[in-house]
């Protein structure tokens, strides 16, 4: 069972997998301080605000934290559109060129032009009309 389960993990499947999610762990991390550290900033001059992560407001002893919700949104929406753009568009594309529609097969039959039924190519003579086929 050990080495069933050995085989399992050293198949490329897995180990792509747990590289991935490692790698946009740390992508995350690093969209997430992007957006804490130089476009929230950024936002909250050009809106006139000081600290635009330090927008919230309490009901009865409880803050809501609107600002780390907006940073929050603007991680995410960063995110998608870096997975979107830059993983999402390419596989597709490369997907697309190599799953091109095949070239059509030879035609095996062709008309008979008295009574255009359908008889294979090689036939001197239609099968339904008896009309000699150039």
């Amino acid at each position: 069972m050990a080495g069933g389960f050995k085989q399992f993990l050293m198949r490329g499947n897995v180990v792509d997998l747990a590289v991935g999610v490692v790698v946009g762990a740390a992508f995350g991390s690093v969209v997430t301080e992007f957006t804490k550290d130089l476009l929230t900033p950024l936002i909250a001059a050009i809106v006139g605000k000081p600290d635009f992560s330090a927008i919230q407001f309490e009901i009865n002893g409880s803050k809501f934290l609107i600002g780390n919700f907006v940073n929050a949104v603007i991680a995410f929406l960063l995110v998608a559109t870096a997975v979107y753009y830059f993983v999402v568009l390419p596989i597709n594309a490369l997907i697309a060129r190599v799953k091109r529609d095949p070239a059509p097969p030879d035609p095996t039959t062709k008309k008979c032009p008295e009574c255009l039924s359908e008889v294979p190519i090689p036939a001197k003579r239609c099968a339904f009309c008896t009309s000699q086929i150039a």
